[in-house]
């Protein structure tokens, strides 16, 4: 499936719709897309996000107003089950890309997410003085005020309360808060960790210190964050539900105290390892987007973890490239799934000097290729994986983008070439009028 926006001129909104299409490869040298006739549009859809088997589809509709949040699960037919979760237990989900942050766990029953805190009831005063209870809205005053003044992230979250985790249970719809996380942090990207023999099991989180002030994130990686995890139950028995007491007075742990930043962390299929993207270049100097480098921390099988894990380093940062080599990671995210079926090597784009292009990292040896066409021009990006082939989109200035197929030229001798097919697509269609105007401009 792939997700579409346009403008909605009128409403001065995207409009979002989907559009499905089957992929067959016929041959080495010829793969088919069959497209469905009409695309769906999702109407006050914020998030979707499928299981990790596939037969399942998390729909998130965040409502404008003072609604319940919507929560969907649909299988390949129809829609299964559906929840309405109150402000009261928490605001809108994160979906801005940064934040944001949904995981399925391993058996499909439990979903984290990253959600605005629910709003504390706040005093309210006016010139007359204090009134007990909220303020209303209806209320026409020359001024009033209402509790105390809370600092906002800046930009694009303004108005947005503090993200916090929270966990859904699917087969009872019951929500619960993550305990033990400190009022500090505001806290992203959440991913489960390998399930353990216990009644527990850990959530693997970014957190941002609130400390010294919090104006200006977006854009701004020079900001210090850390990878920390932290155990939850599972809610799933009386006796997960008894230590739930016990869960509150736990604390979290960090897991990269020795670097300044870490942030978009993903586990490896077999849950062995887990990797990173740092931009301590960048909060250790204070510019604000330096070159990234790459990170892995083994993870433990027996579910113990102390903060002294040690880091290894997969990409380390290039402070002077040579012409023509690897000049230096530059990702702003991760594919949801970018691993490669031998477990060990991620897909992922990086910008390389003045055009995006795509990057096959083996993250136990730390060998880093470009496998995107070098002399075509064109900035590269990877939308999905297709096993082990790549979807991927491309354009330049003067070209309007393509959809493209990459798969390895021999996968018996273990080559490092990619073949890059082309792909007939009904998503970025013009007119010949923008058509030819494009080449008015060579």
């Amino acid at each position: 499936m792939f997700s579409i926006s346009q403008p909605n001129l009128l409403a001065n909104k995207k409009r979002k719709f989907m559009l499905s299409t089957s992929i067959s490869k016929e041959s080495n040298n010829n793969v088919n897309f069959q497209w469905a006739p009409f695309p769906v549009e999702m109407t006050r859809v914020s998030i979707t996000v499928p299981s990790p088997s596939g037969s399942k589809l998390l729909v998130i509709r965040n409502p404008e107003n003072e609604s319940p949040t919507q929560f969907e699960i649909w299988s390949s037919s129809r829609l299964e089950k559906e929840f309405r979760i109150p402000q009261s237990t928490h605001g809108s989900v994160y979906a801005d890309g940064w934040f944001e942050g949904i995981s399925w766990n391993s058996d499909e029953s439990l979903i984290a997410y990253v959600a605005e805190e629910p709003s504390p009831c706040k005093p309210s005063f006016d010139c007359q003085g204090y009134k007990q209870g909220a303020a209303k809205d209806k209320e026409c005053m020359s001024w009033k005020g209402q509790g105390d003044w809370e600092e906002e992230w800046g930009e694009c979250y303004a108005g947005k309360r503090q993200p916090a985790l929270f966990v859904i249970n699917l087969n009872s719809g019951e929500v619960h808060a993550v305990k033990g996380i400190a009022k500090s942090l505001s806290v992203g990207q959440v991913v489960w960790a390998p399930p353990v023999e216990s009644i527990d099991q850990y959530l693997v989180f970014v957190g941002w210190s609130a400390d010294p002030r919090k104006l200006g994130i977006k854009y701004c990686y020079n900001r210090p964050c850390a990878l920390y995890a932290v155990k939850v139950p599972l809610y799933k028995s009386e006796a997960a539900q008894s230590d739930l007491k016990s869960m509150e007075e736990l604390t979290v742990v960090n897991l990269t105290q020795s670097i300044s930043s870490a942030f978009f962390p993903q586990f490896s299929p077999d849950g062995k390892f887990i990797v990173f993207l740092s931009a301590k270049a960048s909060v250790d100097s204070g510019v604000h987007s330096a070159t990234d480098s790459l990170h892995r921390i083994d993870w433990p099988t027996d579910g113990k973890l102390c903060s002294s894990t040690k880091i290894i380093d997969v990409i380390p940062v290039v402070n002077c490239a040579e012409d023509g080599q690897f000049p230096g990671l530059y990702c702003s995210s991760f594919l949801s799934k970018p691993w490669l079926s031998d477990g060990c090597t991620m897909i992922l784009s990086s910008y390389w000097r003045s055009c995006q292009v795509i990057l096959s990292v083996n993250v136990l040896s730390g060998e880093v290729l470009r496998i995107s066409t070098a002399d075509s021009g064109f900035s590269w990006n990877v939308l999905t994986l297709d096993g082990d082939n790549i979807i991927a989109v491309c354009s330049s200035p003067i070209d309007v983008p393509q959809i493209k197929y990459g798969c390895l030229v021999d996968k018996v001798t273990n080559t490092t070439a990619w073949h890059w097919l082309n792909v007939s697509s009904p998503i970025f269609k013009c007119s010949e009028k923008v058509y030819f105007a494009c080449f008015c401009f060579i």
